[in-house]
């Protein structure tokens, strides 16, 4: 359970980040990072999926952002 709980923490602080970076109101940020991870869900790796879902939301911020 520990690495969930470092994985559910990282994720905490993608969506600080974002909603800082990127002037979103917070449950947008929380939002697109939740779509983003569940998408990550069925990867056994789970080292790596904080830092992806931060690239994946971000690039979707920025396309969104133009």
């Amino acid at each position: 359970m520990a690495v969930e709980t470092r994985e559910e923490d990282a994720i905490r602080g993608v969506v600080e980040r974002l909603t800082s970076a990127y002037d979103v109101y917070a449950r947008a940020g929380r939002s697109g990072c939740s779509q983003t991870h569940a998408a990550f869900s069925e990867r056994l790796v789970r080292d790596f999926v904080p830092v992806l879902v931060e690239r994946k939301a971000r690039a979707l911020l920025n396309e969104a952002a133009g």
